[in-house]
């Protein structure tokens, strides 16, 4: 019950006990009882802006974010992206650093001294990592291809380093996670999360909880066909996502058309300029991502999308093109989508990771005896 509440409080907060008690189906008086020991712990407090209602007033309640510590870490082929968060996300520190190996054991000791650093010698009650793979229970890395992993035991090795419980997670889950508690979708209870970079990522939130399978981390949204005119993926396939939005596809396709090797944001410069090459590349990728999300939204049946990635450029460009796509794939009389754009970058991953540190760690800090 303590749990469940200081959950709600803080992806909902603030929040009255009226409106807290009618979330959880609990009487008042229970629920009195149940944030009680939540204030006296310092885990929740009551706002200073009273809510005026039927009544006399009520201070709604919100997650404190005291002096607890969190690190998060977003694992790449080449370098970790970490954070120390609050208790609420919040960021303290943030910094990256390149990887020394791909062995484990290095990665892991880069990742604890960069979190360790950050920290500035204080104690981290949880830390939260994510990669493009998956780990299934949270502990042990099943497969991790930018790294070359296979069933690698990541998870003690980091907590061996940092001396603190350590959770595994998909990179996209992890930013789902932290996009539904902190971030742009923060206290919506279905949304789904599109990423937009170096791949395709599709993240779901459904009845207020993160959907997660066994084929996270396998890039399934990557292979949606979007054009069947368009080009080629490096899987075969013709028009699909992949192939059509992002970076290294969109680099591939201005370095062949333009007969010289160019950059992402070379090629987002001629677009704005005319370049004809370009400039249809371009055009093309924003088509693709309106029809991507309108797919995703047919399909989901969500209202909300928040879109992230480097990615997101090119909508600096042809966002006019992206939406046009958008709305002739959407039926005239569905509600307009809510589309949220977060231009937060790698932080908002590292940030996810911390997320999902925090949310492992409530359940020990409401059992934890009162100070």
């Amino acid at each position: 019950m303590e749990l469940a509440a200081l959950s709600t409080i803080l992806v909902h907060g603030p929040v009255s006990r009226t409106e807290l008690a009618s979330r959880l189906s609990l009487s008042q008086s229970t629920m009195t009882r149940a944030v009680k020991p939540l204030i006296d712990r310092g885990l929740v407090h009551e706002t200073s802006e009273a809510l005026e209602g039927p009544g006399r007033p009520s201070r709604p309640l919100v997650g404190a974010p005291g002096d607890r510590l969190y690190g998060g870490a977003k694992l790449t082929g080449d370098e970790v992206f970490a954070v120390v968060t609050d208790m609420l996300a919040n960021e303290v520190a943030a910094k990256k650093r390149d990887l020394t190996s791909h062995e484990p054991a290095e990665v892991a000791r880069d990742v604890a001294s960069l979190l360790l650093e950050l920290a500035g010698g204080r104690a981290l009650v949880g830390v939260g990592v994510s990669l493009g793979g998956s780990a299934a229970d949270g502990s042990t890395v099943d497969r991790a291809p930018f790294l070359g992993w296979r069933h690698v035991a990541f998870g003690p090795l980091v907590e061996a380093e940092v001396r603190a419980p350590v959770v595994i997670d998909n990179d996209l889950s992890a930013l789902t996670a932290g996009e539904h508690w902190f971030g742009e979708a923060r206290g919506l209870e279905d949304f789904a999360v599109v990423t937009i970079g170096a791949g395709i990522g599709l993240g779901m939130v459904r009845h207020d909880r993160v959907v997660r399978t066994r084929d996270m981390g396998l890039g399934l949204a990557g292979h949606i066909p979007l054009d069947p005119s368009g080009p080629r993926c490096f899987a075969g396939h013709r028009g699909c996502s992949t192939a059509l939005v992002t970076i290294p596809s969109i680099v591939a396709q201005a370095s062949i058309g333009l007969q010289r090797t160019v950059t992402f944001g070379e090629v987002l410069d001629l677009a704005r300029e005319g370049e004809p090459v370009c400039t249809e590349i371009i055009a093309s990728a924003a088509r693709g991502v309106g029809r991507l999300l309108g797919l995703v939204a047919n399909l989901a049946m969500v209202e909300t999308i928040v879109l992230s990635g480097e990615g997101l450029a090119v909508l600096d460009v042809a966002g006019e093109a992206m939406r046009a796509q958008l709305d002739e794939d959407r039926d005239p009389d569905a509600h307009p989508l809510d589309l949220r754009l977060d231009r937060s970058g790698f932080s908002r991953w590292a940030r996810g990771a911390a997320t999902v540190a925090i949310q492992s760690s409530l359940r020990g800090l409401v059992s934890a005896p009162v100070s």
